[in-house]
């Protein structure tokens, strides 16, 4: 199961999943980003739900896990960006959207899914963090906070699940190809003032690897992590 898998990431980890082998099923809140992964994706299984809705999660998880006929992974990739200013300057009602997209959103869909993650053999959770949470980043503490917050997340589980067997573990991402980084490059340009392509050089530049990180890396990364050959590994935040 992963969140917010009709693009970007969570697509490509899905792809990715399907072309091992696996059954999986996706949401999103944009019913069109569905229909056209389903469409990208043979045998792609997906749900309508807006991750900051409880209820919302609730039937998700159901009529997942129903559809798929139990769970093995869980793949948390659902987040938002959030806006790009200083603190002083922060809107409240911003602060709590990312709040409750990114990290509440991901606590529900988690609580919700352990009871069917529990009868599984194989059981793992993946929860997308960013290099925001380790290393935090001006004008953007909503989107910092939560990252920050999704790792101690993950590390609580994998203490709390482990004797059940389940892993946990998190992907902490750079500045990822697509869409959504031109749309925080641009938010940061216009907080600081600054040209576009200073504010793209300035976040390759700080890269040991200098270019943006392909989609695709990440959902190999991903597909790794629930397999076999990181049975022993939970915990961590790879990146």
């Amino acid at each position: 199961m992963v969140t917010a898998g009709g693009a970007g990431i969570g697509k490509e980890i899905a792809r990715a999943f399907v072309g091992s082998g696996a059954k999986v099923c996706v949401c999103d809140i944009e019913e069109g980003a569905l229909k056209a992964a389903a469409t990208e994706i043979p045998g792609l299984i997906t749900k309508v739900c807006d991750i900051s809705r409880r209820q919302d999660i609730a039937q998700m998880v159901v009529d997942s896990v129903d559809s798929l006929g139990g769970l093995d992974v869980l793949a948390n990739n659902a987040g938002i960006s959030g806006p790009s200013a200083p603190v002083a300057e922060m809107d409240p009602d911003d602060w709590e959207k990312v709040m409750q997209v990114d990290l509440t959103g991901t606590f529900d869909v988690t609580r919700l899914a352990i009871p069917h993650l529990e009868n599984s053999n194989a059981s793992v959770i993946i929860t997308m963090s960013s290099v925001a949470g380790r290393f935090g980043y001006g004008n953007r503490s909503p989107y910092c906070a939560a990252k920050w917050g999704l790792i101690g997340f993950t590390k609580t589980l994998s203490i709390e699940l482990g004797a059940y067997g389940i892993r946990a573990n998190a992907i902490l991402t750079g500045a990822v190809g697509g869409v959504r980084i031109e749309k925080v490059l641009e938010g940061r340009a216009q907080a600081t003032h600054k040209p576009l392509d200073q504010i793209r050089n300035k976040a390759i530049a700080a890269q040991s690897i200098k270019r943006l990180v392909d989609p695709k890396d990440i959902a190999a990364l991903a597909v790794f992590l629930a397999s076999d050959a990181a049975r022993s590994i939970s915990g961590q935040c790879c990146r």
